[in-house]
């Protein structure tokens, strides 16, 4: 088991930044990539950004490409998401995810984001 918490969201008005964190626990040896979704109202979860622990590549949905920066720590276990430039449209509910080599998908709680226009 892997457990992940996200925290750092909140309410922006467009053009402004935030930055969300998730911390991993657990059974954190067995993780191979960890990523950030979102999911809107009304909407299904999507992809927003990606990270293979092992060579440290980088993925990212054509929405987050040149304002968002996916980062992470292997030996804290840590995930980030920075988020500029932001857009009404990026308002979502976001989640942490972890995939392990065990055979799992973890998904933390998730932290809102609130962009105003």
């Amino acid at each position: 088991q892997v457990q992940l918490v996200e925290s750092g969201g909140g309410s922006v008005q467009a053009g402004g930044s935030l930055r969300l964190s998730c911390a991993a626990s657990g059974r954190t040896f067995s993780v191979l990539s960890m990523g950030w979704y979102r999911q809107a109202p009304g909407k299904e979860r999507e992809f927003v950004a990606g990270i293979a622990w092992r060579g440290g590549s980088t993925t990212y949905a054509d929405s987050a490409k040149g304002r968002f920066t996916i980062s992470g720590d292997n030996a804290k276990k840590t995930l980030t998401l920075q988020m500029n430039s932001l857009k009404p449209e990026d308002t979502a509910l976001y989640y942490c995810k972890a995939s392990s080599f065990l055979g799992g998908d973890y998904w933390g709680q998730g932290t809102q984001v609130t962009v105003s226009s």
